[in-house]
């Protein structure tokens, strides 16, 4: 198997020399930057499997960076590791094109599943189809373009991911947990609210301006995506 390069962007060097020391040990060739224009320049020099960014970063902040990364690939996975943990800070993180979000301080065996699960996900995904569609809805995994009834809709690459995952699962009704699983690739966090927030979006963006909704809730078990009331 060819070794998996990461890129690794933290300004706290004991935390980034921890951090390299513990991957390489599992087999990662670890590429450490500490600030993020460095990081900016090694991403644009050097071809990386993932990318592991702090937020708050000289130079270049960790939310800039993503979206530099994103403006050069949407494949590459994107493991924002972070000391902010409010709500809005994770949905700034997501929206800037963040794969994953770590809250510091964390368990150095829960990012290594995380890795994992991302780097199966992004490269070992199995295609099922460009074009997804469920009533006047249609959505393209190559062009990354939505519509309903012809209109244009504009979403960010979570708000994608979780429109994908819910159509996939149409007609079934899917729980938070299985959101996080399956879309943030985190175990379940009863304490934060953002898949709330992030179906909320959807909903704003899909349901609101057209007669008949599409995404509904089933209280205390969770969402469903269906054509029919």
């Amino acid at each position: 198997m060819e070794e998996i390069k990461i890129l690794l962007v933290e300004d706290e060097k004991k935390i980034a020399e921890s951090l390299k020391k513990g991957l390489s040990e599992q087999g990662y060739h670890v590429e450490v930057a500490y600030d993020g224009l460095i990081g900016k320049k090694l991403f644009e020099t050097y071809p990386f499997d993932l990318i592991i960014l702090d937020i708050n970063l000289p130079g270049l902040n960790g939310y800039e960076l993503c979206k530099e990364i994103r403006r050069h690939s949407e494949r590459i996975p994107v493991v924002m590791l972070t000391a902010l943990n409010t709500t809005a800070d994770k949905i700034e993180g997501f929206d800037a094109g963040a794969d994953d979000y770590i809250v510091k301080p964390f368990d150095f065996k829960e990012l290594l599943v995380r890795i994992r699960a991302l780097l199966k996900r992004i490269y070992h995904n199995i295609p099922t189809g460009n074009i997804l569609k469920v009533a006047d809805l249609t959505m393209n995994l190559d062009s990354k373009e939505v519509t309903r009834a012809d209109k244009p809709i504009s979403l960010t690459a979570k708000e994608f991911q979780l429109l994908e995952y819910l159509i996939r699962n149409k007609n079934r009704v899917v729980s938070r947990a299985d959101i996080a699983l399956n879309v943030w690739d985190i175990d379940f966090d009863t304490k934060t609210n953002v898949i709330d927030v992030y179906v909320n979006f959807l909903r704003k963006k899909l349901d609101k301006d057209f007669e008949t909704r599409l995404i509904h809730t089933q209280v205390g078990m969770g969402y469903i995506l269906k054509e029919n009331p």
